[in-house]
């Protein structure tokens, strides 16, 4: 009589109380110490020779996350019905699973094991299928899998960077959902490493010959996945537990804006804070009066000398406040009132500044912080990713404000006051700031109204002393620095002067000129530098940098020198300036008062491309191609490089602390950028 469905499904159920006790497959370490006289069984195959049970679909090795939900499936074809029993082992136990008696076993994982399924039939005839792991990772990033996922490959543990001795074990980590799971495929400098197919990249005793760039490719049917890129050191010079592959520093200081009140401090706080980071071997951008425009070229370009490993510092001085946990830089082109959309998002610049995997940011923001509520759609800013590579120094708290002290000309802010006094030590950098706290809190003059606040997911004591060690290629291109450079031009009356270029910030010079001993026939002779005379050529936007400049030079830069000139805002320049360098002298015996004059131009293509070198080796090839003399009449000599553009001057002023020469030569690209952007022609 034929059974139906039904009859089956009770027919099978009393299957296991008619048939021998069959055992469950050993554990797969188990299956080699089995009776030498006995073959032992294989998954897919059945303790009879003659039986006819087949595995169609093995399960297969999965990797997920704790809490994922998921199905192991087997499937058999046999002569007679079949029946499925699913076993499981953990931590050496072996045992089957209540209910599991379907070709799906479905779970919710909670912990690593081991799955087989055993297949029967009527005919007391068994086979097991594989044994598959399900590898269940705890620790998993909020967010993955998507839920949309099919199972490809997702890296869930990159590896680390590692720096060791030669002769210690190598040990790199990598591991990543998928379904099935996935396989591993270690890499070095981009070559496949033969044996370094797991999760686990093991050397037991490291050579100077593993040195390298690891990363690990995870992949399954699905698809593929790589891991992050690590470097990997190994010799006698990781004694130093920490360096930096390079040091650049991004400095921004805000004085002079259009529709808001000026501040007297920034100038001095940027210049004193460049001259302490060069000591520190950074290579420094130095700026003073910004649009939004400018300030977006600046950190685009300032992004693109980041790399791995490099230690990057923004600094900026300014107005500024803060709006529902984020903060935003004033440009000097703000409108009143201003919206995010005219300001520039703090977080969004130290977010692309981590995408460059640099070994550690640090963000100084010397501004205020009051709540403010423009309006309008904030920016739009991702979370940081949580490589412990970020510190954030404020100079005040949350809804505060930061203080400048007036002191004449020399105004400083009180926040680097206390900076440049511990920036020097050899200590972690958080630990540093955490000096500098203390100190400003101690301050009578700002006690209850401003007190610093250090933000930081700094996971390794790196400090800014650490030592640098850039690429062969990086070193040597460092080496080759300029001296600042100075030239001898002679009056047609035969008269000389000297004439010295200065870099104040990196899109400030000073020109200073100098008097040789004047012919005996010439009496009373003085120089002086003019303002251009052709005030169209000047930038529209541009405004003259505070007096105080002229305290930033060491005194005796300016020994002996008769007359100063400043270049401030190279980044405007829109045409060609003419610089005239004049001599007033009174001719011995008749005492006819005279007047002759150089007349220098300046390219504006030059000032853009020297803003990014460094301004004085500008300088230093304008002045080596200022070689033409020409008499004109009444007097008048024209010394001229040839056509270009120009850019405009300041004041006259004085100075007290001279800046050092810092070769800058990586960093032409940063001002071409401000340049484009200030005229017009470009902006990120």
């Amino acid at each position: 009589m034929r059974l139906g469905a039904a009859g089956t499904r009770r027919e099978l159920r009393a299957l296991p109380s008619r048939l021998p006790q069959v055992l469950p497959l050993p554990p797969p370490r188990e299956r080699s110490r089995r009776g030498l006289g006995r073959r032992p069984l294989r998954p897919g195959r059945s303790r009879r020779s003659d039986a006819a049970i087949v595995i169609t679909e093995q399960p297969v090795s999965v990797a997920v996350p704790v809490g994922h939900s998921f199905s192991l499936r087997c499937r058999a074809q046999g002569c007679t019905a079949l029946w499925y029993q699913w076993f499981c082992q953990h931590q050496s136990v072996c045992q089957q699973i209540p209910g599991a008696t379907q070709e799906d076993l479905h779970i919710t994982a909670q912990q690593s094991q081991l799955y087989t399924c055993r297949v029967n039939d009527l005919h007391k005839n068994c086979v097991f299928s594989d044994w598959v792991k399900v590898e269940v990772h705890q620790c998993v990033a909020r967010g993955l899998p998507p839920q949309l996922w099919h199972g490809e490959p997702l890296i869930v543990l990159n590896p680390s960077a590692q720096r060791l001795e030669a002769g210690r074990p190598l040990q790199l980590r990598c591991a990543a959902l998928g379904v099935p799971a996935p396989s591993y495929q270690w890499y070095r400098n981009g070559n496949p490493l033969q044996h370094q197919k797991r999760k686990r990249l093991w050397i037991a005793q490291a050579q100077a010959g593993d040195s390298g760039t690891y990363l690990c490719c995870a992949s399954n049917s699905r698809g593929q996945h790589w891991s992050s890129a690590v470097d990997v050191l190994v010799g006698p010079c990781c004694s130093e537990k920490f360096f930096a592959t390079g040091k650049v520093a991004l400095l921004v200081g805000n004085s002079h804006y259009r529709h808001h009140p000026s501040l007297r401090a920034p100038g001095r706080d940027v210049c004193e804070l460049r001259l302490l980071l060069e000591q520190l071997s950074f290579q420094v951008v130095s700026l003073l009066d910004l649009n939004k425009a400018e300030m977006l070229a600046a950190v685009s370009q300032f992004l693109q000398l980041l790399g791995k490993g490099v230690y990057a510092v923004f600094y900026y001085a300014g107005h500024g406040y803060e709006h529902l946990g984020r903060n935003y830089m004033v440009p000097v082109d703000a409108p009143q009132p201003y919206s995010p959309e005219h300001c520039i998002s703090v977080q969004r610049v130290l977010q692309k500044m981590q995408q460059q995997q640099t070994a550690l940011n640090l963000v100084l923001l010397d501004t205020c912080r009051k709540w403010y509520s423009p309006g309008g759609a904030l920016s739009q800013v991702q979370p940081l990713q949580p490589w412990g590579n970020t510190v954030y120094g404020y100079a005040t708290s949350e809804d505060a404000e930061a203080y400048e002290l007036q002191d004449g000309q020399l105004s400083l802010g009180i926040f680097m006051q206390y900076l440049k006094q511990h920036i020097l030590q050899e200590k972690k950098v958080t630990h540093m700031l955490e000096d500098v706290l203390e100190a400003v809190g101690q301050d009578p003059l700002v006690a209850g109204r401003q007190v610093m606040e250090i933000k930081h997911s700094l996971k390794e004591p790196r400090a800014l002393t650490d030592p640098l060690r850039p690429a062969a290629a990086v070193a040597q291109r460092r080496g080759h620095g300029r001296e600042l450079p100075s030239r001898v031009l002679t009056f047609p009356c035969g008269a000389a002067a000297e004439l010295h270029c200065h870099r104040l910030f990196s899109n400030v010079l000073l020109l200073c000129a100098k008097l040789l001993p004047a012919p005996a026939r010439l009496a009373d002779a003085h120089l002086l530098l003019p303002w251009p005379s052709d005030r169209e050529s000047l930038a529209p936007t541009w405004q003259s940098p505070p007096e105080l400049l002229g305290s930033l030079l060491a005194p005796g830069c300016q020994q002996g020198m008769d007359c100063t000139l400043q270049l401030p805002a190279l980044q405007k320049a829109q045409a060609d300036v003419v610089l005239q360098l004049d001599l007033h002298y009174r001719q011995r015996g008749s005492g006819q008062r005279t007047r002759e004059s150089l007349r220098m131009t300046l390219q504006r293509a030059l000032l853009g491309q020297g803003c990014g070198q460094g301004a004085a080796a500008a300088a230093q090839e304008w002045l080596q191609q200022a070689a033409v003399l020409s008499t004109e009449p009444q007097g008048q000599a024209s010394l001229s490089t040839g056509s270009g553009h120009s850019l405009p001057s300041s004041s006259r002023s004085h100075s007290s602390s001279q800046p050092e020469e810092n070769d800058e030569s990586d960093l032409s690209q940063l001002c071409t950028a401000l340049w484009q952007a200030g005229t017009g022609h470009g902006c990120p």
